[in-house]
């Protein structure tokens, strides 16, 4: 992949008028908004780095209208946004900080971004403090919007609930034949949760298959995966599940893959296709591989004037296909013009921030890979379909690929309105017919 870094214009000097949270609003020709992403460290270059991109790409067509009907009209309710790029690297309480500078001191008008669970959890009290409109484009642990109730933060993707669901229903309708399964999974939220909503999914779709009593949870970044690699190599389940993400999914495949390991073992992956075409030919066939949605590898041949539009101007700017977090954080960006014009149709005038979360609130639109709607969590928690599919190489095309591809629709993965993920999960998934 490409990982230089272009740079969109962006003044740096401070601004006092701040029209998303204007009590009156008058036409304004600009809006400043912060962008989170990794842009070092091991979670650049598979995630950050193509994040970075997708709102980049997105931030210049909507400024210049050139997006495909219906959202071809020029700008943010006709303002042009002004970017400024924030690296997500550093740990927590850097994050906290920096969040704080752009609200107090940059005077952005909304924010949008976060990828690791661990940043959008400490971010989102802070939000809700500073009274600020964000927007979080990938962060997957459902305590986000589960644990309080929230005025100002959005997720404009699905959580891990659903992922370890629909990877529950993948495994009954392709390896339903399977003994048992195990995991390796990072050791923080985001990884604990995953293997746990998947093991709850699991008890439920497939009880024949049993879980393994000795799950592997190494620490984020480690960098050695030699002794968990052991472990499940003797381990006598044939499923492994893995919710890796970063650097980790790139440095655990090569490390197995010269053991023989996903020749020994069904691998399923929720979401690490980032390595997929960042590995080429050295990514394993047959894994199971997850995109978090309508994402990446998964709809790369999906035949929309949208998709079509967001694959071929990301190849042309970048030399690469758009990855998952590609998509993830241009899709957050869409939403905010959506959002804001909309508010804008709604008043006839400017919208305030107050206008634009009404707007975006149980908001429906048609995104790049499919539909997406904003109706959990009193309506800032988006759903859509998750699927997955079945890695390979396409010899004719030189390129990876996937076959075998299913998606989920949100109804069958999805907790109802009045329960918690963990709720639903624990209680049997009531009302699942999938």
């Amino acid at each position: 992949m490409n990982m230089k870094l272009t740079k969109l214009a962006f003044t740096l000097g401070l601004s006092v008028s701040m029209a998303l949270n204007a009590t009156t609003a008058t036409a304004k020709e600009e809006i400043r908004v912060g962008i989170v992403t990794f842009l070092s460290g091991p979670a650049a270059g598979p995630f950050g780095v193509p994040g970075h991109q997708g709102a980049e790409l997105l931030i210049e067509a909507i400024n210049a209208g050139e997006l495909p009907p219906p959202y071809d009209t020029p700008g943010f309710a006709g303002a042009q946004l002004l970017p400024i790029f924030v690296d997500e690297s550093g740990g927590n309480t850097k994050q906290v900080a920096e969040y704080r500078n752009l609200v107090q001191k940059q005077g952005v008008d909304a924010v949008i971004g976060y990828i690791s669970s661990g940043s959008c959890l400490s971010v989102a009290p802070v939000a809700e403090e500073l009274k600020m409109l964000t927007i979080i484009p990938v962060c997957g642990s459902p305590r986000l919007l589960e644990e309080r109730g929230n005025d100002y933060v959005f997720r404009t993707t699905g959580h891990a609930v659903g992922d370890g669901v629909a990877a529950a229903l993948y495994v009954r309708d392709r390896f339903g034949d399977a003994n048992a399964f195990t995991g390796i999974n990072q050791n923080y939220a985001w990884g604990q949760d995953s293997y746990k909503f998947f093991d709850l999914a699991m008890s439920s779709i497939n009880p024949e298959i049993a879980g393994s009593d000795n799950p592997q949870f190494p620490k984020l970044f480690a960098g050695q995966f030699g002794t968990e690699i052991s472990t499940l190599s003797l381990d006598q389940a044939a499923l492994v599940h893995s919710s890796f993400w970063d650097g980790d999914m790139e440095t655990f495949v090569l490390q197995a893959g010269v053991r023989g390991f996903f020749q020994q073992k069904t691998f399923i992956s929720t979401l690490g296709a980032s390595a997929v075409d960042r590995l080429g030919k050295d990514f394993p066939e047959g894994v199971v591989m997850g995109t978090r949605g309508e994402y990446g590898l998964l709809v790369r041949e999906l035949d929309t004037p949208l998709n079509r539009w967001f694959v071929e101007h990301y190849k042309e700017q970048f030399g690469d296909y758009p990855l998952g977090p590609s998509y993830q954080y241009a899709q957050s960006i869409l939403a905010l013009k959506i959002a804001m014009d909309k508010a804008a149709e709604t008043t006839g005038t400017f919208p305030t921030q107050d206008q634009t979360i009404e707007a975006l609130t149980g908001l429906e639109w048609d995104s790049f890979g499919g539909r997406i709607s904003m109706s959990l969590s009193d309506g800032h928690q988006a759903v859509h379909p998750v699927g997955y599919g079945i890695t390979g190489w396409n010899d004719e095309t030189g390129e990876p690929m996937a076959t075998n591809v299913v998606f989920y629709p949100p109804e069958c993965i999805m907790p109802p309105a009045d329960q918690t993920g963990m709720e639903w999960l624990a209680a049997g998934m009531p009302g699942n017919n999938c």
